[in-house]
C-alpha cells in the first residue's frame, strides 16, 4: 500500500492510502478525489486523468508509452512531467508519491 498525495489545482490536498496493483487514477476515483475525471475508466483512451508528477517522483513512475503520449496530445497544458494517472501502477515504491491536477481535464 502506498500513501499518495493528490493536489487539486486550487491547492487542496488529499492524502490517501492506495492498494498496490491499482493505478493512481483508480486510487483517486475510489477515494472520491475531485479533479480526475477518468472518462474512459483507465483504458488509456482519453486524457481525463492527466496529472503532473512531482519532480522527485518522475523516475519512480516510469516513462510514458507511445499510446500514453498519443493520448496526452489531447490534454491541455501538457508539461514534461505530465502523465496519465491510469498508466501509473501503485506499488510500495510509490509510497509518498505526489501528483497535481491541471485546472481542467477537458
Amino acid at each position: 500500500m502506498a500513501k499518495i498525495t493528490y493536489i487539486e489545482f486550487d491547492g487542496t490536498e488529499h492524502v490517501v492510502d492506495v492498494r498496490n496493483g491499482l493505478s493512481v487514477m483508480e486510487g483517486a476515483v475510489k477515494n472520491n478525489i475531485p479533479g480526475i475525471d477518468a472518462d474512459c475508466g483507465g483504458a488509456c483512451a482519453c486524457a481525463t486523468c492527466h496529472v503532473y508528477v512531482d519532480e522527485a517522483w518522475r523516475d519512480k513512475t516510469g516513462t510514458s508509452s507511445a499510446m500514453e503520449e498519443s493520448m496526452l496530445d489531447f490534454a491541455e497544458n501538457v508539461e514534461p512531467n505530465s502523465r496519465l494517472s491510469c498508466q501509473i501502477k501503485v506499488s510500495d515504491e510509490l509510497d509518498g508519491l505526489v501528483v497535481r491536477m491541471p485546472e481542467s481535464q477537458h
